[in-house]
């Protein structure tokens, strides 16, 4: 972590063209808002972080401030100082050098960010190399110098050629920033003060201006639900490719999803169409066509295909198979085949549940435990209705339902007698043959 570097994170727009009440930077890339990348990678450089805020300010500090506790947040003055520049102008950053920051930027990485470190330079300033720059504001570069910074609005016909664009990331001498930013104006069409204004203003007092030239792709700005989603692809990508490189099979990684926070470690195998979320753990485990897990640890088990593993479950050498749905269950050593819900249980080892079984955990106001011991065979369609208890080696007959504790070594089983009336069907409708 650098000791000279503060680090300013801009994230006050309302983002008009997601068309949405959700702010911007609060829209989820790999299951985390895209505010909490940029801050992620930041800690990673500096632990002076500022977050500017304005629209739904409170909400996006709250969501924030689940993931960070080291994390300052102001709220721009947008009234009196709008603009990038305004919300620039209420801080007062510890170190020597101030690095500004995109909230809505979620693909950049703590390593490119290293980058702009360059002890000579009174501001180095982001540029992409593009084959058309239409959208962005031009840079004009002598000499390996930034020499001027032209807005697209403001471009004549010769500096609309110019394919050397401004993605929007500045590192700035602290000391700079300190003296000019009182100069700025907001003497423009928009009433706005512009962060790019300070780099005109460095250009005319002869400072030296670095660009630094970056890949688009981690640079790259989400405005729109479409950026979003080609933004969501690329990092999905980056995810799988650090698991596959880490020794996970994959069988079609571009129908796999798996959010920011999983962990998968072991010998694993993930077959097409799998959903990892949350804080899933994978640990040795194979996850079979279409399941879904979220927040579950699956150790040395398999699960599906078109399974659903759902929070809190807790699944240790154990067989799950298709569509099958746990719920804050804790099962070791258990084969669940099919077509069964497990919710609000802990069973042991050696029980095998029949295909239909369902632990009625809910009565309408609270949730209730089913316990169930070792090696007990349970039979097919049996509703098992909590709070309940069964005790080891027992048997529960196919069709059960079983509402009271079952001991150890027992039988369980609820049916009506089997009720056989000759010729009914002749009675009711007639003799057809």
């Amino acid at each position: 972590m650098k000791k000279n570097l503060s680090i300013i994170i801009l994230a006050a727009g309302a983002g008009t063209r997601m068309k949405s009440n959700t702010p911007k930077v609060l829209h989820k890339i790999s299951g985390k808002p895209m505010l909490y990348y940029s801050i992620k990678e930041a800690s990673k450089l500096s632990d002076d972080i500022t977050v500017v805020l304005f629209h739904q300010a409170q909400k996006v500090q709250q969501e924030m401030e689940k993931y960070f506790s080291h994390v300052h947040f102001v709220i721009q003055d947008h009234n009196n100082f709008p603009g990038t520049g305004g919300a620039v102008m209420g801080i007062t950053p510890k170190y020597e050098k101030t690095l500004v920051l995109n909230g809505d930027m979620p693909l950049i990485q703590a390593q490119e960010l290293e980058k702009f470190d360059h002890k000579d330079a009174t501001i180095v300033m982001s540029v992409l190399e593009l084959q058309n720059a239409d959208g962005y504001g031009r840079v004009l570069i002598k000499n390996g110098r930034v020499e001027k910074i032209i807005e697209q609005k403001d471009a004549n016909e010769r500096e609309l050629n110019i394919t050397t664009a401004n993605a929007g990331i500045y590192q700035f001498e602290t000391s700079f920033l300190r003296e000019n930013l009182p100069k700025l104006s907001n003497n423009n069409a928009q009433k706005e003060y512009y962060i790019t204004d300070l780099v005109e203003m460095a250009i005319q007092e002869g400072k030296v201006l670095i660009p630094l030239t970056v890949e688009v792709e981690n640079f790259k700005g989400v405005n729109s639900k479409v950026e979003l989603a080609e933004a969501e692809v690329i990092h999905q990508n980056r995810i799988k490719k650090e698991f596959l490189k880490a020794g996970v099979i994959m069988r079609l990684p571009d129908t796999i999803y798996i959010e920011e926070g999983v962990e998968i470690s072991g010998e694993s195998i993930l077959e097409n169409g799998v959903t990892l979320l949350g804080n899933s753990k994978i640990i040795n485990a194979h996850i079979k066509t279409n399941s879904v897990v979220e927040d579950a640890i699956i150790q040395n088990s398999d699960v599906g295909p078109m399974a659903r593993i759902r929070p809190l479950s807790e699944l240790y050498e154990t067989h799950i198979g298709n569509f099958v749905e746990t719920k804050k269950a804790i099962l070791h050593g258990v084969k669940a085949g099919h077509l069964s819900y497990l919710g609000d249980c802990t069973i042991d080892e050696g029980t095998n549940i029949g295909c239909g079984t369902i632990t009625c955990n809910y009565d309408g106001v609270k949730k209730h435990q089913t316990l169930i011991g070792k090696n007990v065979f349970i039979g097919s369609d049996t509703q098992l209705v909590a709070p309940v208890k069964i005790e080891d080696d027992v048997i529960i007959a196919a069709g059960s339902t079983i509402t009271k504790n079952i001991s150890k070594g027992s039988l369980a089983i609820t049916r009506a007698p089997l009720k056989v009336i000759a010729g009914y069907f002749y009675k009711l409708f007639g003799d057809k043959q």
